[in-house]
């Protein structure tokens, strides 16, 4: 019998056995041969906005704000952001996450998917998922236990964690540099009754954040520790169900923000352009406080569905108007003075005992009960930390990683 030597079969034979044994190298410098593949992501409900530069600050019309804040050219990499304030339907997602959270631990039991069945829990495990409720109906209806709402999120100081490197006090890794805050994350409804002194605005109370005719308006009520907690639970949502690797959902900074609203246009007052707050049809651009307290001239008496009106050139909705949004920027009145021009921040997470100054944070955009001036691009003000309103709501960014948007 004649033995024949075929040698691609020995080839392939050699490739399969190299591989199998895990050796890949080559002697060559090639790189680490086990990483990942990438090609970016695009987030759901996210738009990219990409890197440039911009020159931001108060308008030529407010003089006397130039004084306090001069205009500043910065550059802001490219980040994706929320083509919407987060909607009251969105933000409820996080709450019923939270209310399942705590009924799994009341009951101890879980379905087959490891959820609560609430057609078969609500009604026949009421004991065992009473304190859900407060004891009182009122007009029949079973009233939530909404101080039970609390959530834990992380964040990681990376100030104080590279000031630490050269003071050679970095050897015990970001671990000590990792704080957590505990906050309650049900929405201050009450806010619509207590911003507006000798005024009826109970039915929004009742109804705004509850009721279904309500879902695809922005939420409000939420201070800026809750924002943050929901950036960190809708990030580690989405480490939970994808093995691709992004960076963290956040608040915007208050230039990112600016930045944003312009669309790409140079100098423009306002996110569409301006200089009028009406088109040549005489429509009303945004929602906002119109003439002397004209509110329904816009369209919406209070907030409006988060996607009303036309989008600006980077397809973001509402971001002048409908409510003012939080930022994660401390508010200095004369922060462009001494912030870096390249991706300009600056925060500080002040403590419950600092004194109220320090308490402030930017927000952007004006909302529905604001007069025109305040939906400005270049117009800056602020919130205390720790305070719910009526007319504050939010929406996250990501900073966007490396590859080219033709992957997309």
């Amino acid at each position: 019998m004649k033995n024949y030597f075929n040698p691609i079969l020995a080839t392939v034979l050699l490739a399969v056995l190299l591989t199998s044994c895990g050796s890949r190298e080559t002697g060559e410098l090639v790189g680490a041969l086990d990483r990942p593949d990438w090609k970016g992501v695009q987030p759901y409900g996210m738009v990219y906005v990409p890197s440039g530069t911009a020159h931001v600050g108060n308008s030529d019309q407010d003089i006397t704000g130039t004084f306090i804040q001069r205009p500043k050219s910065i550059t802001i990499n490219g980040f994706f952001m929320d083509d919407t304030e987060i909607t009251n339907n969105e933000y409820r997602q996080f709450v019923n996450w939270v209310r399942d959270s705590i009924a799994h631990d009341m009951l101890g039991d879980f379905d087959e998917n490891g959820n609560i069945d609430w057609e078969v829990d609500l009604y026949y495990d009421d004991e065992a998922l009473a304190d859900l409720w407060l004891e009182e109906r009122f007009a029949g209806r079973r009233q939530i236990n909404t101080s039970l709402y609390e959530y834990t999120y992380k964040e990681a100081d990376w100030g104080a964690a590279a000031m630490a490197r050269p003071n050679g006090q970095s050897g015990q890794g970001m671990d000590q540099y990792i704080t957590e805050e505990t906050v309650n994350i049900y929405p201050d409804t009450l806010v619509w009754v207590r911003d507006f002194a000798y005024s009826y605005n109970e039915p929004m109370a009742r109804s705004y954040f509850s009721h279904p005719a309500y879902d695809d308006y922005p939420v409000v009520g939420v201070d800026w520790h809750m924002a943050r907690a929901f950036s960190y639970w809708r990030t580690s949502l989405w480490n939970k169900y994808n093995e691709t690797l992004i960076e963290e959902f956040r608040l915007p900074t208050e230039y990112e923000f600016e930045y944003a609203s312009r669309g790409g246009k140079e100098h423009a007052p306002f996110p569409w352009g301006g200089p009028y707050v009406r088109n040549s049809k005489g429509c009303l651009l945004a929602n906002f406080k119109p003439g002397r307290g004209n509110y329904p001239d816009d369209g919406g008496a209070y907030t409006v569905a988060a996607d009303a009106y036309y989008p600006n050139d980077y397809g973001l909705y509402n971001m002048a108007g409908n409510v003012a949004e939080w930022t994660i920027t401390a508010f200095y009145e004369n922060a462009n003075s001494f912030v870096h021009d390249f991706n300009p921040d600056i925060r500080y997470n002040a403590k419950d005992d600092d004194p109220i100054a320090m308490k402030r944070k930017v927000i952007r955009g004006g909302s529905w009960k604001d007069i025109s001036f305040y939906l400005q691009n270049g117009t800056r003000t602020y919130e205390y930390q720790d305070t719910t309103k009526s007319y504050v709501g939010f929406r996250n960014v990501m900073s966007f990683m490396g590859r080219s948007l033709s992957d997309f």
